[in-house]
C-alpha cells in the first residue's frame, strides 16, 4: 500500500502549490489574447498618414483615363464593381464614343448592349447615366467638364463621391474626401472615425486633416485597404502600421458590414 506523502517542514499546503500554477496559466493566456481597441492608444492620424504614404508611395488613383471626361465617365461606371472590370471596359466604350459629344448622341440601349457584352452589370441603369451626363455636359457646360462639386452633381449618376475623384484626380482641388468602403473600414480602424455613414466619416476626416491632403488620403488608405487592412483576414502581422492602429490584430471584427439575418423560411421577398 502506497503511503500518502508526508509534507515536509519547509513545504507549502498543496493548494498553494497549485494555485500560483492557475495565475501563471491565466496570465499566459491573457497575454496570448489580443488587446481590446482601447487599450492600445492611437497614434497622431497625420503622423499615421504620413507613414502609409511612404508604405504606398505610389498610390494614385486605378482608374484608366486620358481626360477629365474619361475619368468622369469611368468613376460613374465603377459603381459597385472593380476598376479592373471598368479598365477592361473603357477601352471599347471611348473607341466608340471618344468625348462628351458623341456619347451625348449615343443610343443609351447601344451603350447598355456594349457594357453588357463586357460584363458589366446595372448595364442598363450606367448607360443611361453616362449617356445623360454626357448629355448634361454638352447642354450646360460646352461638352467640358465642370470644375465644381455643386455643378458635378446635377449630372446623372454623379454623387459627391464622384464628384470628388474627378475634382482631384483630374483637377487637384477636391471639395472633400472620398469615402469608398475601404476609406470607410480603414478610417473605423485606424479610430478616425466612429460613424459607419459615409457623410459623417468624411466629415471626420475633413476636420483630422488638411486640405493639401485630402486627394491622397483617400488613395493612400484604397491602396492598403487593397493590398493589406483587407476587410476579411488583414494582415495585420505585415502591415508597417500596426504598432498605431488601435485595431491591430483583431481588425476583422471592425469596420465591417454586419452580417444579413437568415430569411426564414416561407418569408416574402
Amino acid at each position: 500500500m502506497k503511503r500518502p506523502h508526508k509534507a515536509a517542514p519547509g513545504d507549502a499546503p498543496a493548494a498553494a502549490i497549485r494555485a500560483p500554477k492557475t495565475r501563471k496559466a491565466a496570465a499566459v493566456a491573457a497575454a496570448d489574447r489580443p488587446a481590446p481597441a482601447r487599450a492600445r492608444p492611437g497614434a497622431p492620424p497625420q503622423a499615421t498618414f504620413a507613414r502609409l504614404r511612404a508604405l504606398h508611395p505610389d498610390a494614385h488613383c486605378e482608374l484608366d483615363h486620358r481626360s477629365s471626361f474619361e475619368l468622369l465617365v469611368a468613376t460613374v461606371l465603377s459603381a459597385q464593381t472593380t476598376d479592373v472590370l471598368v479598365n477592361k471596359v473603357t477601352p471599347h466604350l471611348f473607341g466608340a464614343y471618344p468625348d462628351a459629344r458623341a456619347l451625348a448622341g449615343a443610343d443609351p440601349a447601344e451603350v447598355a448592349a456594349l457594357l453588357r457584352r463586357l460584363g458589366m452589370g446595372m448595364f442598363n441603369q450606367k448607360a443611361r447615366n453616362v449617356v445623360g451626363l454626357a448629355q448634361g455636359l454638352v447642354e450646360r457646360h460646352g461638352g467640358e467638364v465642370p470644375r465644381t462639386l455643386a455643378e458635378l452633381v446635377k449630372l446623372p449618376g454623379v454623387g459627391r463621391k464622384t464628384a470628388n475623384v474627378v475634382l482631384g484626380v483630374a483637377f487637384g482641388a477636391p471639395e472633400g474626401v472620398v469615402v469608398d468602403t475601404h476609406v470607410q473600414r480603414l478610417s473605423q480602424r485606424l479610430g478616425w472615425t466612429k460613424s459607419d455613414k459615409p457623410e459623417q466619416i468624411e466629415r471626420d476626416l475633413v476636420a483630422l486633416f488638411p486640405q493639401r491632403d485630402w486627394d491622397m488620403l483617400s488613395h493612400t488608405l484604397i491602396f492598403h485597404g487593397r493590398r493589406i487592412c483587407f476587410a476579411r483576414k488583414p494582415a495585420c502581422g505585415g502591415c508597417g502600421i500596426n504598432d498605431a492602429c488601435p485595431s491591430a490584430f483583431h481588425a476583422e471584427n471592425v469596420g465591417r458590414k454586419a452580417p444579413r439575418s437568415p430569411r426564414r423560411v416561407g418569408a416574402q421577398a
